[in-house]
């Protein structure tokens, strides 16, 4: 199935849950009839950090929305990002997040292809 026709999609704020990668997940678009992409506004609280991870075969970028944050990306030296930033994270890369600002960093992760659960392994030394 596909979409055919115009749509205007409004998540609910209620909506948002927590995901054990360490982060609060709102899904803005992300549709088995959409395939080619998903759109989720990620909340990551003063003093956390995401879980290190990979996306299997999932292309991934962060648009820093609010806050600031310590970025990992395999392939590049740790870096701060906030308000503006775009992160291209490749297929298979490992990453993480940390927020070392005061106020919640919220950043977009916009995946293509989508992002469906099977896509993540949590890769995060114990």
């Amino acid at each position: 199935m596909t979409l055919e026709r115009p749509l205007i999609h409004s998540p609910a704020e209620s909506d948002e849950y927590f995901m054990e990668e360490g982060c609060f997940i709102l899904e803005g678009w992300n549709r088995p009839e959409d395939p080619a992409l998903s759109i989720a506004r990620a909340r990551v609280e003063p003093g956390e950090r995401t879980r290190l991870h990979r996306l299997d075969g999932v292309v991934e970028r962060y648009l820093i929305l609010v806050g600031v944050g310590l970025l990992e990306v395999e392939g590049l030296e740790p870096r701060r990002v906030g308000p503006g930033d775009l992160v291209y994270i490749p297929a298979g890369a490992a990453q993480r997040i940390e927020n070392d600002g005061d106020c919640d960093l919220i950043f977009l992760a916009i995946c293509t292809p989508r992002f469906t659960p099977e896509v993540y392994q949590d890769i995060e030394p114990d």
